[in-house]
């Protein structure tokens, strides 16, 4: 059996998840993948004010159908696809740019799966907390409603 990360649900600021896209220089037709997606905000940034094809990946299903029912009715159907899954168990080597907001220990579970999928120049941008053993060629904090926010940027130079 795969490992299921235990994250709660605690979703980016949508200020935060616009700034995350822009430090990642999303551009349009690119592929973002949120690994974790929870409602689906930055699949849906992504897509309609970047021009990217977004994919999210969430475990709970009640998050699922929140996402599907919130891009049925945005109508980016053919921009954004969701799944329902584990995200180690997703192929994800077509990704441009993924986005995480997952705990330290489940981005250090995940950094092998990364390396291994996806190809140089892809960019991964994470809110808050860091991919250990990676060096971020950004680092920018933000102060967003009541608290500040720290953006991880790395990109993949193998």
């Amino acid at each position: 059996m795969s490992y299921i990360p235990s994250v709660p649900f605690v979703p980016t600021p949508e200020g935060v998840a616009r700034r995350m896209l822009e430090l990642a220089e999303v551009k349009p037709g690119e592929v973002v993948y949120d690994l974790g997606c929870g409602d689906g905000r930055i699949l849906i940034i992504a897509a309609m004010e970047f021009g990217a094809r977004a994919v999210g990946v969430e475990i709970r299903k009640d998050l699922v159908e929140k996402c599907i029912k919130k891009v049925k009715e945005l109508g980016l159907e053919e921009k954004i696809t969701i799944i329902h899954g584990n995200f180690f168990n997703i192929d994800i080597s077509d990704a441009d740019v993924v986005t995480l907001y997952l705990l330290t220990s489940v981005n250090e579970r995940l950094r092998p799966k990364l390396e291994k999928e996806l190809r140089p120049g892809a960019r991964v941008v994470s809110h808050d907390f860091e991919v250990l053993g990676w060096k971020p060629v950004k680092v920018e904090e933000i102060k967003e409603g009541w608290r500040g926010h720290k953006i991880y940027l790395y990109v993949v130079d193998r």
